[in-house]
């Protein structure tokens, strides 16, 4: 197993499949700037083993029922890949959250802050009823900013966030503080 990644809880998948899944995670220093470890996710979909392992341990590790959301909105682009095998696996409809410029009008946007300067999300207007119960997924939870937009472009339709699935939490970055207390859930958890 990579020595500093790990399932958040030892009941996710047997200790095999964790390990088996963790070893799969690279870290690349340095990229794509000095200083920065980047976590490269890739390789957990080069095989089915570990795709179907990825998907049951979030299935296993969802901060809420399924009965408690309609549908799943998976952050660009990781997300997508994730949220859509979830989707699949829980039978809920899927919505993509996009950064600007990249759906056909009419969308909603919410921008948000970066580190160096400003970003934007987008989702497709009308593609959600107000009063639909959106679980939001992504690969990592960092800062928390595409998160956090995420949500606030829901909430800007009266849906409400059910709850956000993470496969990895970079610790000791503190973004899970701008989701308002939402129930959430990490598979997996490494240092920054």
């Amino acid at each position: 197993m990579t020595s500093d990644i790990s399932l958040s809880s030892p009941n996710l998948l047997p200790q095999e499949d964790a390990d088996y899944l963790c070893s799969l995670i690279r870290t690349i220093p340095d990229f794509p700037s000095e200083g920065i470890l980047f976590r490269d996710f890739m390789p957990v979909f080069a095989q089915a083993k570990s795709m179907n392992l990825l998907i049951q341990g979030l299935v296993n590790a969802l901060p809420v029922m399924p009965s408690e959301f309609d549908y799943i909105a998976g952050l660009e682009a990781r997300g997508f890949l994730i949220g859509t095998a979830l989707a699949q696996k829980l039978d809920k409809g899927f919505i993509a959250v996009r950064k600007a410029g990249k759906l056909p009008p009419p969308v909603l946007s919410q921008s948000y802050d970066l580190e160096y300067g400003k970003a934007t999300m987008e989702i497709e207007k009308d593609l959600v009823k107000p009063g639909s119960r959106i679980l939001i997924v992504d690969d990592l939870i960092a800062t928390g900013g595409t998160a956090w937009a995420a949500m606030k472009l829901f909430e800007s339709i009266d849906c409400s966030v059910a709850g956000f699935s993470f496969v990895m939490e970079l610790d000791g970055l503190d973004g899970t503080a701008k989701l308002d207390n939402h129930p959430m859930s990490t598979m997996m958890v490494m240092p920054a």
